[in-house]
């Protein structure tokens, strides 16, 4: 399209642009199209070639769910395979499977890596850039920015500064890239680190390897779940797909808030019951308080989850073995360990962590004043204070991303609608309490977590401020509760003769 005027091509407009084709991405799509009232064009920005995010960018071997898949799956799509906890091929299907049926894919652009964004008011819309795999810059405008690109950066993950590394003659990889033709059958093993990846990474790896040893400077709390959900395969019997599903969903959302607010409240009991469970797993002789001992309180960080305790499994079949300690050097073999201990090694796999990403590292400026996330109060755990027509989907730390997310989406629809109905263009956070303490966006003790708060919006010290990491509030706050609640500003009218989104 050109316009008349200039003779230039004209920049592509839509009314909602979504960042990311991942979990929260497709999501996004799904409740744009079934629930803004009226329709909204679209269009999904995806840095990748691929659809489905973290679930298509992690190959590591058992990559797996660390949360149920009847909280972890969508509200409107029934998960129905008998694992709960599901390996990351099937999480992948699924999403890809909720875009097909949808034809969310046909909205999806790849190849388009969003690195700026600029809001004008007098147009009410954003002007986005993305860089396209072939190096060029693509503007679009938008009048609502929703960004689904999740809380990390896909460049790389975090890996200390190891000393000797470069003696080590074997191979170190990190789990974000992991090397596809990799041969690790009957080869010494060494995996750094003791969060998720470390724990599922181990006992699959150790089905194979020559022997595998998870090197931890401190331990982690461990949990074991049984792999398939009895209830949930029983009740798809004799129950539709959805009425099941939403039974053991509330279940799950309901035992997971009880079961937070016990650690909270009764610390101590539930860390002796965690740590009583593993003992049981590995017998009374395995040194249970050395290795599965963490000097946290429970949720302080989050738990790790091993479906049918097949950690623990490899661990006393001798295929696997935990090592507490603190690395000196690394050595032309392996490592050598702060205790004087040495661990031979083929192979180092530094399952270090995550590099946060602030608002999907997009550069925003509003009317031309450049923002600094760091200096902002995040409304509803959602959107930001004095930066209009903008949403981010961040889920949970304490239960399953995915209920956060869909709240999230379901709010942002009815912000649109409302806006539709007034016929205003402009919706803003603004915060007019001198008394909201500006405190961390999370509480949480993981390293990788505080590496990175400094940089991120902060949340309040009180509500609409406050991040609950609740869902009953959650849902009360993003569902239920009126939109027009003092804090949030509709303004921008359309102008006469415009068009209101059709």
């Amino acid at each position: 399209m050109a316009d008349g005027t200039t003779g230039k091509a004209a920049t592509e407009h839509l009314d909602v642009l979504i960042v990311g084709a991942g979990l929260s991405g497709i999501g996004a799509a799904w409740h744009l199209q079934h629930e803004a009232k009226p329709s909204r064009s679209y269009a999904i920005l995806e840095g990748r070639q691929a659809i489905g995010g973290t679930w298509d960018l992690f190959r590591y071997p058992g990559i797996r769910s660390d949360s149920d898949m009847y909280t972890l799956g969508y509200a409107f799509k029934p998960w129905t395979e008998a694992k709960a906890i599901a390996d990351g091929p099937s999480i992948l299907n699924y999403v890809r499977e909720t875009a097909a049926e949808h034809g969310i894919d046909r909205h999806i652009r790849f190849g388009h890596q969003v690195t700026a964004a600029a809001w004008s008011s007098e147009d009410a819309a954003w002007t986005v850039e993305a860089r396209t795999t072939d190096g060029r810059t693509v503007q679009l405008t938008c009048g609502f920015l929703l960004l689904c690109g999740g809380y990390y950066s896909y460049e790389g993950g975090y890996t200390p500064e190891f000393p000797g590394a470069e003696r080590f003659k074997g191979q170190l990889i990190h789990p974000q890239h992991w090397p596809k033709a990799l041969d690790y059958a009957g080869k010494r093993v060494v995996v750094i680190g003791s969060g998720a990846t470390a724990v599922t990474l181990v006992p699959e790896m150790a089905k194979t390897a020559g022997h595998v040893t998870m090197l931890q400077r401190s331990p982690t709390y461990v949990v074991s779940r049984p792999a398939e959900d009895a209830m949930a395969n029983n009740l798809r019997k004799w129950l539709p797909a959805m009425l099941a599903y939403n039974i053991v969903r509330w279940r799950n959302v309901l035992f997971g808030m009880w079961f937070f607010r016990l650690a909270r409240n009764k610390p101590a009991a539930v860390k002796k019951n965690i740590i009583d469970m593993v003992r049981a797993q590995l017998g009374p002789d395995y040194d249970v308080e050395t290795h599965f001992t963490p000097s946290y309180n429970p949720w302080d960080q989050r738990l790790c989850l091993v479906p049918d305790a097949d950690l623990f499994a490899a661990i006393k079949q001798g295929q696997a073995e935990v090592v507490t300690d603190h690395i000196e050097t690394f050595t032309e073999t392996g490592l050598k360990l702060a205790s004087g201990k040495t661990l031979d090694a083929d192979i180092v796999v530094s399952a270090t962590g995550l590099k946060l990403q602030v608002l999907n590292g997009i550069a925003l400026s509003v009317d031309g004043r450049a923002i600094d996330p760091s200096q902002t109060l995040a409304y509803k755990g959602m959107m930001y204070e004095g930066i209009p027509n903008l949403a981010t989907v961040f889920g949970y730390t304490n239960a399953s991303w995915t209920l956060k997310a869909d709240l999230t989406c379901e709010y942002v629809c009815r912000l649109l609608n409302v806006m539709a109905r007034r016929g205003l263009r402009q919706v803003t956070p603004r915060n007019s309490d001198p008394d909201i303490e500006h405190q961390p966006w999370l509480d949480f003790s993981s390293g990788y977590v505080q590496r990175a708060m400094a940089s991120f919006p902060k949340q309040g010290s009180k509500a609409p401020w406050k991040l609950h990491q609740n869902y009953a509030l959650d849902l009360m706050s993003l569902r239920y509760a009126k939109l027009e609640d003092g804090v949030l500003e509709f303004s921008n009218p359309v102008k006469a003769g415009a068009k209101v989104a059709a």
